[in-house]
This record gives C-alpha cells, sequence and structure tokens, in this order.
C-alpha cells in the first residue's frame, strides 16, 4: 500500500452538525472527491480540527470512510501531538484500525531541538509496523525541521516519506538532491503545488482538493507528463481562490466554500475555530462563480 501514497491527497475537514460529527456530510464530501478522482485522504489532520476531536470521533470517521473507499484505497491517519508518549498511543490505535499509514506532526509549542526531533521521530518508528510520513510545518508548530534532521530520521525503514508544507522551494530544492531514491516527497503547501511537483515531487496532502479535485488532478497529470507549462497555466486560473482559502486559519474558508458548494451542510467548526467572517462571503462567492465551481 505505501507505493501508493503519492498524488492527490485531501487533508479530509471533518463536518460538523449541531455540535456532533455530521456523517452524512461525510459522506457527501468522500463521495464528490472519489468521483473527481482523489488518491487518497488523510484523516485527523490539522483541516480535520485534530485537536477537538476525541478518538471515538476519529475511529468512527475512519471506519465510515474506509467503508465507503474500500480495502485498497489509501487512507493516512494523523496521530502526532507533542507528546512523544501520547503520539505513540494513538499510531498504536492507527495501526489497530487499519489506517494505511500515520501523519506525524512536528511536535509544537514545546520547541524541542534537533536531536530532540530525531529521538521523537524514531521513538515513534520504533514503535510501529505502519509507514511514517513526517510532517514539516512551521507556520503551526514554530520548530522546523531542517534537512539534515529529515535526512537522518528517514534512514529508519519504516519513515516512508514527508509532507513539506514550510512552502520554502529552496530547501525543498536541496532535499531532492539529497534524499534516498525511494522516500516520497509530498507538498502540504497549495499555492506552490506545481512549482513542488516540477522538483521532482510525488504529490501534495491538500486543502484545495476537497473542492477542486478535478482540477488537482488534471494539475497533476500534466506534470506527470512533464507538461509544466500547461500547468502552470491551468493552476493560475484558481490561484486566487488557493489564496482565499487561507484569508483565515485553515480550515475555516474551506468548510465555508464546501458548504457554499453544497457539499456539506453547515460551515460549523468547533471552537476556538469560528466560522468565516462575514467580510470575506462576497469575494469569495464571486471567484467561485469565476472558475466555475459554483
Amino acid at each position: 500500500m505505501a507505493q501508493k501514497i503519492k498524488g492527490v491527497i485531501s487533508a479530509l475537514v471533518t463536518p460538523f452538525l449541531n455540535g456532533k460529527v455530521d456523517y452524512d456530510s461525510l459522506e457527501n464530501l468522500v463521495k464528490y472527491q472519489l468521483k473527481n478522482g482523489i488518491d487518497g485522504f488523510v484523516v485527523n489532520g490539522t483541516t480535520a480540527e485534530s485537536p477537538t476531536l476525541s478518538w471515538s470521533e476519529i475511529s468512527e470517521i475512519f471506519k465510515k470512510t474506509r467503508a465507503l473507499v474500500g480495502p485498497q484505497f489509501p487512507l493516512i491517519l494523523g496521530t502526532g501531538s507533542n507528546s512523544t508518549a501520547k503520539t505513540i498511543e494513538d499510531t498504536k490505535k492507527a495501526q489497530e484500525i487499519g489506517a494505511d499509514a500515520v501523519l506525524v506532526v512536528v511536535p509544537y509549542y514545546n520547541k524541542p531541538p534537533q536531536r530532540g526531533l530525531i529521538q521523537h521521530f524514531n521513538a515513534i518508528a520504533e514503535a510501529t509496523q505502519l509507514p511514517i510520513i513526517l510532517y514539516n510545518v512551521p507556520g503551526r508548530t514554530i520548530t522546523a525541521m531542517t534537512n539534515e534532521t529529515i535526512l537522518e530520521i528517514a534512514k529508519h525503514k519504516n519513515v516512508l516519506g514527508v509532507k513539506e508544507a514550510s512552502g520554502d522551494l529552496k530547501q525543498d530544492a536541496d532535499l531532492f538532491k539529497r534524499k534516498s531514491s525511494n522516500f516520497v516527497m509530498l507538498t502540504g503547501d497549495d499555492p506552490t503545488y506545481i512549482d513542488f511537483m516540477q522538483l521532482g515531487g510525488h504529490g501534495v496532502i491538500s486543502v484545495m482538493s476537497n473542492i477542486l479535485t478535478s482540477e488537482c488532478a488534471r494539475w497533476t497529470k500534466l506534470c506527470s507528463e512533464n507538461r509544466f507549462e500547461e500547468a502552470h497555466t491551468d493552476f493560475k486560473k484558481y490561484a486566487k481562490l488557493i489564496q482565499l482559502m487561507y484569508c483565515e486559519a485553515n480550515p475555516i474558508p474551506i468548510k465555508w466554500m464546501l458548504f457554499k458548494k453544497g457539499i456539506i451542510k453547515s460551515p460549523e467548526l468547533r471552537l476556538p475555530l469560528v466560522t468565516l467572517d462575514e467580510k470575506f462571503h462576497s469575494e469569495i462567492t464571486v471567484e467561485m462563480q469565476t472558475v466555475g465551481i459554483i
């Protein structure tokens, strides 16, 4: 299954309705993306509002998604935290319920040094048989993995690859030159997706693919055929909408867009996140109409 973890992978949002997980909307969202060419899902990532989900909810979301996608479809579970012990515990649970891989974010808030990151990820890798995808997202974690740290952790047989969400293409280019041939490079930075693929990327773990699913599949196909100029030209048509997906903290805007398109019943989030500020409604609506998704 690990070799299938490439292409367009959605960081799946968690629809809520009146404070509870809205499983009907979840089904609509999953089916919409399957119909439009998605290659995999991450359950319980940042976009899913993972800090607000209980394990019983995470488990149920995973099981319902698995029932919809089937046993051969890649499902990755987010298990990272700023506690090594908790991350190991949740990674073991992920293995028990049938995850194909785990996404493990750099520990946030407590700001470990690089040698601490190496020990953290190695301890997790030793505790599971699941493939591990490292998640470097300094915009949320403050601490960032250096390329030297990524390459050191990548020596472990259970480390499959990295979701690189720094948006630093210079750092990415350096990592591409130095990594092993079987180390999977996924971006988590939607705006630089085509540039990342041009460097040799294997795919994206994406926010935008929740709604721009067929478009992401098209760009990925163009990149696989080395038609990067065409991919860039087409991508630019959606650049403003993608930028608006980050006008407030993710997943506030993408949930409102999915609601506006009628895929989910409500744009509701769990505190401390709140629904999209009304000042953005008109601009986003106009841009969704401009690109033809509503």
